[in-house]
Order: structure tokens, then C-alpha cells, then sequence
């Protein structure tokens, strides 16, 4: 049985990790939507349909970067999984950051999984086909609105 495209909310600011990412999702073989926001605010605009995102679809998972501009990934990660609406989405952090700080705090605020980027390009592009392979093609995400 063929999936339905999966649509990504990607928070990144870093632009040579948003082609990265772009290009291992067109690599992978995978039908997917994926919406780019650079900075935790847009990201809450993006999910709340606020602002130059009114149109905005919502998505079946969100790869979060924690060191973003104007809201921290932590503080939008805890966003995301104290309210109603959004908490049923699969968050992966997706960071640079290997602090145990980070990863322990990322955690308790209900992250599906961590992820430390690597720095070379060919492991990087390894980890997002990964990452599609379990998510878009093993994993039943959820398709329905959760109704309050």
C-alpha cells in the first residue's frame, strides 16, 4: 500500500542544511512536501496559521533545529507538545548541539527523537534518507485532525 505524501515543516536557519536536506528528500525517493521557516517564530506562526502563513498546511512531522533565531528550538519543541492542537506531530531535533543539556531538555519536553548532525556532507545526507526510510515509509503517522 502506497503512503500519501508526507508533509515536513523543516526549522532551520542554517541555508546550506536547508539544500541538504531538500536535495537527500528528492534523493530518497519519497513523496514529500517540505515547507521551510528559518526561526522559531516563524515556526509557531507557520503551525498557528498567523502572519504570511495563513495558507500554511499542517504537517505530519517537524525536523527542528534548537540554536534558531528570535525562538530557540527548545522553546518551540515546547510549544508544539503543551498544546492540543499540535502535540500528536512527530518532532525530530535535528542539531549541531551535543550537549547533554540539550538532548535531556529536548526530551523531557516529549521530542521523538535527537539527532546530532554530522559534519560531513555524505553522513549528513545519510541521516535525512534515514529518517525518511523510517518515517515516510515504516511509520504510520497520524492523517486525521485531532479534534478537541
Amino acid at each position: 500500500m502506497k503512503k500519501d505524501q508526507i508533509k515536513i515543516l523543516l526549522v532551520e536557519d542554517n541555508e546550506g542544511d536547508i539544500v541538504l536536506t531538500q536535495e537527500a528528500f528528492e534523493m530518497a525517493n519519497i513523496q514529500s512536501e517540505i515547507a521551510v521557516v528559518r526561526d522559531g517564530e516563524q515556526a509557531i506562526s507557520y503551525l498557528t496559521k498567523s502572519g504570511a502563513f495563513q495558507d500554511a498546511t499542517e504537517p505530519d512531522l517537524i525536523l527542528l533545529d534548537i540554536n534558531l533565531p528570535r525562538k530557540n528550538g527548545q522553546e518551540v519543541l515546547h510549544f508544539i507538545k503543551t498544546d492540543p492542537k499540535f502535540k500528536h506531530i512527530p518532532v525530530i531535533m535535528l542539531t549541531t548541539s551535543s550537549s547533554e543539556k540539550d538532548i535531556n531538555e529536548a526530551y523531557k519536553n516529549q521530542a521523538s527523537c535527537y539527532i546530532i548532525k554530522p559534519v560531513e556532507v555524505d553522513a549528513f545526507l545519510n541521516i535525512i534518507v534515514e529518517i525518511e526510510n523510517f518515517w515516510g515509509k515504516i511509520v504510520e503517522l497520524p492523517r486525521n485532525k485531532f479534534v478537541l
